[in-house]
C-alpha cells in the first residue's frame, strides 16, 4: 500500500486525486444510471472488477452521490452468495442476470478496499460494517496455503488444488497489493502479510517460466509454476496491471520494475502482450491507458515525464480508461514531477 493512500486511510484526510472533469468523463462513459460499470469492450456486461474499480475511482475523485449509486447496485445485484462476497458475472441480456455465481476475489478485494476506505473517509459505519465481513470472508475461503505460501484463489470454486488436474492455478494480477494492509486492518486474524509474502513469490517465480522474463495471466502452482492448462501461456491483459499494483503499494524494486518495464513495452512505448515461451509480441497496445503502466514504471524509476496524451485523460475502452486513470492519480500524489 502506498504511503500516502495508508495515511489517508489511517486519518481520514483526503484530498481528490482524479479531477471532477476526469470522473465526469468516466462516469458518463461507463456508468449505467442503475449502478454498473458497463465493460465497453466486453459486450457492455458488468462484473465485479468493474463495480470495485468504479468505486475506487469515485472515491478517488471525492464523489459520495456516485459511489452510492455503484453501491446500491452492487449490494442488491451482485452481493448474493451465502459467504458475502460478489458473484463476477452480470449480463444485461441474461435472465437471471447473474449468469456465473462464482466470484473473482480481484473483484472482491477491490469492492472491499474501496468501501473501507470511503468508510474510514465519509465517515459512514455501514461501508466499514460491509468491507470487514468481506475481508472476514475473503481470510476464510479464498485463500489457500501452497507449499508453505499463502496464495489466492482466483475464485472459490475451480481453482484448487482439488478442483483441478493440475492445480491450484492463480492469477498474479488479483493480488491488489495495496488493498491487502486494509484487510489486515479490517481482519487482523486473517493471513495477510503471509498473502502479501505469497503474491510477491509467486510473481517471481512465474517470471521465471519462459525467455519472456514476465509473468502469464494464469499460474499453475501444481509443482514448479508453469503456465496452467486451458489458458494461454500470455503475458497478457490481465497481467499488465501487476506493475501499476505493485507501485500503486510502494514497490521501488528497480530489478523487478525494469523487468517488467523492459519486457511490457516496445521502444514507442506501446504495450506487448507476450508469448511468455518465446519471448514473441502477440499484439500490440497503443492506447494512453495501456502506455500508461510502462510510463509509470519509468517516472517512478527516473523520474521520466509522462507523454503529454498520458498525462491527460479522455475515455476509450472500459479497461484502458480504469487503468489510466489509477496510474495518474498516483503520479499526481506522489511524483508530480513527472506531470
Amino acid at each position: 500500500m502506498s504511503v500516502l493512500t495508508l495515511m489517508a486511510f489511517a486519518s481520514g484526510a483526503f484530498a481528490a486525486p482524479i479531477a471532477a472533469d476526469e470522473w465526469k468523463a468516466y462516469r458518463d462513459k461507463f456508468l449505467d444510471p442503475s449502478g454498473r460499470i458497463v465493460d465497453t469492450a466486453n459486450n457492455n456486461i458488468s462484473h465485479s472488477e468493474g463495480q470495485g474499480y468504479g468505486l475506487l475511482l469515485a472515491y478517488l475523485a471525492n464523489s459520495r452521490s456516485d459511489f452510492d449509486t455503484i453501491w446500491a447496485f452492487t449490494k442488491m445485484e451482485m452481493l448474493l452468495r451465502d459467504d458475502g462476497l460478489a458473484a463476477w458475472r452480470w449480463d444485461p441480456e441474461a435472465t437471471p442476470h447473474v449468469t456465473d455465481a462464482n466470484n473473482a476475489t480481484d473483484g472482491d478485494l477491490l469492492i472491499a478496499y474501496a468501501a473501507a476506505l470511503a468508510g474510514r473517509d465519509w465517515q459512514r459505519p455501514d461501508l466499514t460494517t460491509a468491507a470487514t465481513a468481506m475481508a472476514a470472508s475473503l481470510a476464510k475461503n479464498s485463500l489457500e496455503t501452497v507449499g508453505g505460501s499463502v496464495v489466492l484463489k482466483p475464485g472459490n470454486s475451480g481453482f484448487g488444488a482439488g478442483d483441478r488436474r493440475d492445480g491450484p492455478v492463480v492469477n498474479p494480477s488479483y493480488w491488489v497489493f495495496e488493498a491487502l494492509p486494509v484487510m489486515a486492518s479490517l481482519d487482523p486474524k486473517g493471513q495477510w502479510a503471509q498473502l502479501t509474502d505469497g503474491g510477491n513469490r509467486v510473481i517471481a517465480t512465474s517470471m521465471q517460466i519462459g525467455k519472456s522474463r514476465l509473468p502469464p495471466d494464469w499460474v499453475s502452482l501444481k509443482s514448479k509454476p508453469a503456465a496452467a492448462d486451458g489458458f494461454p501461456a500470455e503475458f497478457g491483459y490481465n497481467a499488465i496491471r501487476i506493475p501499476l499494483y505493485l507501485i500503486r503499494a510502494g514497490s521501488r524494486d528497480r530489478a523487478l520494475l525494469e523487468s517488467f518495464q523492459k519486457g511490457m513495452a516496445d521502444e514507442q512505448g506501446r504495450l506487448r502482450l507476450v508469448d511468455i515461451m518465446t519471448g514473441a509480441t502477440r499484439q500490440t497496445l497503443d492506447d494512453p491507458g495501456y502506455r500508461s503502466i510502462p510510463a509509470l514504471i519509468a517516472c517512478v524509476l527516473d523520474k521520466t515525464p509522462l507523454a503529454d496524451d498520458i498525462k491527460t485523460f479522455s475515455p476509450t475502452d472500459y479497461y484502458p480508461s480504469t487503468l489510466h486513470l489509477l496510474s495518474l492519480a498516483f503520479a499526481r500524489r506522489r511524483h508530480p514531477e513527472c506531470l
